[in-house]
């Protein structure tokens, strides 16, 4: 159960929070999707709305990992344990109730149009990468099944720490997408990277790299790279963190041909929310260098794969394997 001065916290931070353990929050891009200030690359790539997407997570403070480049608070991580597991198809009512009270200040503002704002109360894609480590929730399962019952999409974001939840999803209960995020080359980078609270955290990683491989064809696979690169942050013992150096690129192969994803996200860390004091702005890669990283990554992983989409607002590139369809056709 989340504790009450954690709870004002996130509140503060505008998190709207439901049940025991789950959280939503307004993501700016569906902010600026409102106001006509553009869409999200989520859209560009895959066609599914901004104004509709919801981010939310059935974990709000509970993570296996301290990342150092994580935007969300680590620094009041609850460990492992939800406490009292909340039903899943209560937790999305909440949640979907609790998204249309946050978005019901924006019915001021005359930038955002009204048939806009209607339409995005009734979400088309639920994105469980708000905070905390969804596959920590043990129902997860009947979540996304529930999702699929809604008509809408579900986006799973995972540390992959936890490949047995994922292995074990019954045939009705994948979500739409996988996306592993996939921050370290190597064993040593990935304990400094993580701050896993499991010594064996690399070979958990790996497994579910393993698992992610078997399910082609299942579920759509994303493994996701989130690139920092050396610079005078706020906390000196960060500042030489690194994990863009050419002398990743084959490593980082090597793990993509093994969990052989539909898709390779590239993108550029930005020093935002906590993350700005452990790492200052001057860690965060231009787009340039992260598309010029991208490439060099395609030429070590081979043909089967092609720049698919990019998107500079975003600092972010994918490569998509040859043949696969990047817009979402079914839930």
């Amino acid at each position: 159960m989340l504790p009450e001065d954690i709870k004002s916290k996130l509140e503060k931070m505008q998190y709207g929070i439901v049940g025991n353990h789950s959280a939503v929050q307004i993501c700016r891009w569906t902010k600026n999707a409102l106001r006509g200030e553009g869409v999200c690359w989520k859209e560009k790539f895959y066609g599914v709305n901004t104004v509709g997407c919801c981010q939310m997570t059935p974990s709000v403070m509970w993570c296996e990992n301290a990342c150092v480049h994580c935007w969300r608070p680590i620094e009041l991580n609850l460990g492992l344990d939800l406490g009292v597991i909340d039903d899943p198809v209560e937790i999305l009512d909440g949640i979907v109730e609790k998204r249309k009270e946050l978005l019901e200040g924006f019915g001021g503002n005359k930038k955002v149009d009204k048939d806009l704002l209607e339409k995005a109360k009734t979400p088309g894609l639920f994105t469980m990468s708000l905070s905390g480590e969804p596959t920590l929730y043990p129902r997860i399962g009947e979540m996304f099944k529930d999702i699929r019952r809604r008509g809408a999409v579900s986006f799973l974001v995972t540390n992959g720490q936890n490949a047995d939840v994922i292995e074990n999803f019954k045939d009705d209960e994948f979500p739409t997408q996988i996306t592993v995020s996939t921050n370290a080359s190597n064993k040593e980078l990935f304990k400094k990277w993580h701050n896993s609270c499991y010594e064996d955290c690399w070979e958990r990683f790996l497994k579910t790299l393993d698992v992610i491989r078997s399910l082609d064809g299942k579920v759509r696979r994303v493994i996701r790279l989130t690139l920092v690169k050396e610079g005078q942050g706020e906390t000196p013992a960060l500042n030489s963190m690194n994990n863009m150096k050419n002398e990743h690129l084959k490593e980082y192969a090597e793990l993509i041909h093994r969990a052989n994803p539909d898709f390779v996200h590239v993108k550029g860390f930005k020093s935002v929310g906590y993350s700005r004091e452990r790492m200052g702005y001057d860690k965060q890669p231009w787009f340039d260098e992260v598309r010029e990283y991208g490439l060099k990554l395609l030429k070590e992983v081979g043909d089967d794969y092609e720049v698919g989409a990019e998107d500079e607002r975003s600092c972010v590139i994918m490569l998509a394997k040859k043949g696969k369809s990047l817009k979402i056709e079914k839930v």
